[in-house]
């Protein structure tokens, strides 16, 4: 066993190094991407240093209600992390220090969630904070965290089912699984490379494997919620909880498997992921109901497109994720995902989704769909809109420049 974990740790030394050398990026040189994100980058931090002063100390931003207030939440929110998540990318763009105490302020309050075994959203909330500040400024206090989030976390895995659950049910026999959930793997991954104890990895392996099994369709479209019997691991039902129906293509789930198989790929260097993201993004790209400036509806499926709501949370996630896709692929299917990341970018940019200084409370982006079947965050700034446009101006500006991306 002690070999096995340490040719497991081995390998995931090796595969990090590898990423580093990624493909020659389409971007390279692209003065005009650089100067568009620079722009970008500056206003949002400026509106992120009006944002704070209206969020109140002890909470966190989530988004707008109907009359305009700004809606917030505690840390046990799964959103939580976003927050501070995305004041330290725009402390890494920017260097202000304002930005970087803003976020201390609040990882003293998401603290405590490294122990929430309840939730299976430890990845979004102590990850997208505590990982990307320990990135900027490593701190030794921040792994202790970061692994009590993943011991929380993999307390919600069965082997019976091979995945991590997701949301409780007060139904025994019933284990239930989202999409969203690839994108908390990154946290497990991480655990391993810091503690040597391999069973963090395996988790984030098993879980990959049976959401690729079980999660998708022949045309790599996925299903929202998987139910399955908790009792011998076998599915019992495949179904939606926020898309138009049990058929339909939810956009943004669509968004986190694209991202969470790209990320599984970095981690594992294991092919099948590649070819699964490649295919996720072909669904994506290829649709007929992707809307000319690259911003989906809620809904690939939704009845009465065009004249339903976008979801500029989605553009945002899509285009982070094809900006990293399209560093491990060759050079025409790179451009082919960097063409369609950067006109993500600029219609997000442009005033039809990007708020006026001041305008949305703070919120950098408008026009994002949160729960259409539950009536909830309709066409409304989201956080987690904010934190993936921002990081995929990052990496669209470290492209640009000839620079490879960190993890």
């Amino acid at each position: 066993m002690l070999l096995k974990n340490t040719c497991i740790i081995l390998l995931m030394l090796i595969t990090s190094k590898i990423t580093i050398a990624q493909t020659k990026s389409p971007l390279n040189g692209d003065k005009k991407l650089i100067a568009l994100a620079d722009k970008e980058l500056k206003d949002a931090a400026e509106q992120y240093k009006y944002f704070g002063k209206n969020i109140p100390e002890n909470l966190f931003p989530r988004s707008l209600k109907a009359d305009g207030a700004l809606s917030t939440s505690d840390s046990r929110w799964w959103c939580s992390g976003f927050y501070p998540g995305t004041l330290a990318y725009l402390y890494e763009a920017t260097g202000d220090n304002e930005l970087y105490n803003a976020a201390l302020g609040k990882l003293k309050l998401l603290e405590k969630e490294q122990y929430n075994k309840t939730t299976h959203d430890l990845g979004f909330m102590m990850y997208c904070s505590f990982g990307n500040m320990n990135r900027l400024k490593p701190d030794p206090t921040y792994n202790p965290i970061l692994i009590n989030s993943a011991k929380s976390l993999s307390t919600r895995f069965s082997p019976t089912t091979g995945v991590i659950r997701s949301w409780d049910s007060k139904k025994a026999d019933e284990f239930l699984v989202i999409i969203d959930n690839m994108m908390n793997l990154e946290l497990l991954t991480y655990a391993t490379k810091i503690t040597g104890d391999s069973s963090y990895y395996k988790v984030a392996v098993t879980h990959a494997d049976h959401t690729l099994k079980n999660h998708f369709r022949p045309d790599y479209s996925s299903f929202h919620v998987i139910e399955y019997n908790p009792l011998n691991g076998e599915v019992k039902r495949k179904r939606t909880q926020q898309g138009t129906s049990d058929a339909s293509a939810w956009a943004r789930g669509q968004g986190w498997g694209l991202y969470g198989y790209t990320l599984m790929y970095r981690e594992t260097k294991d092919k099948k992921y590649l070819h699964q993201a490649n295919q996720i993004a072909k669904f994506i790209l290829n649709h007929p109901n992707l809307p000319t400036d690259k911003v989906p509806y809620w809904d690939f499926d939704a009845p009465g497109i065009p004249n339903v709501p976008r979801d500029a949370s989605t553009a945002a996630l899509v285009a982070s994720a094809l900006l990293e896709l399209s560093t491990y692929v060759p050079s025409q299917q790179s451009k082919t995902y960097t063409d369609a990341a950067t006109a993500m970018i600029r219609s997000l940019s442009s005033p039809a989704y990007k708020s006026t200084y001041k305008a949305n409370q703070g919120f950098l982006l408008a026009h994002s769909t949160g729960n259409i079947p539950e009536k909830s965050e309709i066409d409304v700034p989201l956080t987690y809109a904010d934190y993936y446009y921002v990081e995929a101006l990052l990496r669209a500006k470290t492209l640009a420049q000839g620079k490879s991306l960190r993890f």
